[in-house]
């Protein structure tokens, strides 16, 4: 069944995007939800419309992602965690541990947008991807220490 997301839905797509998912997904978990509508063609005139007359809006959030990235490109940040004596932490470092730390710098960074390539569990040095925007990532380095 095709149908066209009206937010970002995690390893799905973006908004607007046109995708095909199985029909239970789509009519037990994405209509219910208002993810998305079905692609009919009304639907998808209507998409068209809107993707002309949104384009200058689209070019500026995409330019501000742009801007943000570039201020984040090669940034560090610490978190300070409890640990025992082999370097092994207290529970995991999270993304909303990683998003509180980029407010405290001045970064306003959903939780959601944040990725880890493995979970952290013991102190060292990470990497996390930040998903700004459909086209825009960016890498920050995750410096886990001891308190």
């Amino acid at each position: 069944m095709k149908v066209i997301l009206k937010q970002d839905v995690i390893k799905l797509g973006y908004k607007d995007d046109v995708v095909t998912v199985k029909n239970g997904y789509a009519n037990n978990y994405l209509f219910p939800r208002g993810y998305a509508i079905l692609a009919s063609n009304s639907n998808l005139k209507m998409l068209e419309e809107n993707l002309k007359q949104g384009v200058m809006k689209r070019e500026k959030i995409k330019k501000d992602a742009e801007a943000t990235a570039k201020s984040l490109d090669g940034l560090s940040i610490t978190i300070p965690t409890r640990a025992g004596a082999n370097g092994k932490i207290f529970g995991s470092v999270t993304s909303l541990l990683v998003s509180q730390a980029l407010k405290a710098k001045g970064f306003d960074i959903d939780r959601r947008r944040i990725d880890f390539p493995d979970e952290i569990k013991n102190l060292g040095s990470y990497k996390a991807k930040l998903n700004l925007h459909k086209e825009v990532k960016v890498e920050v380095t995750v410096e886990v220490v001891a308190e």
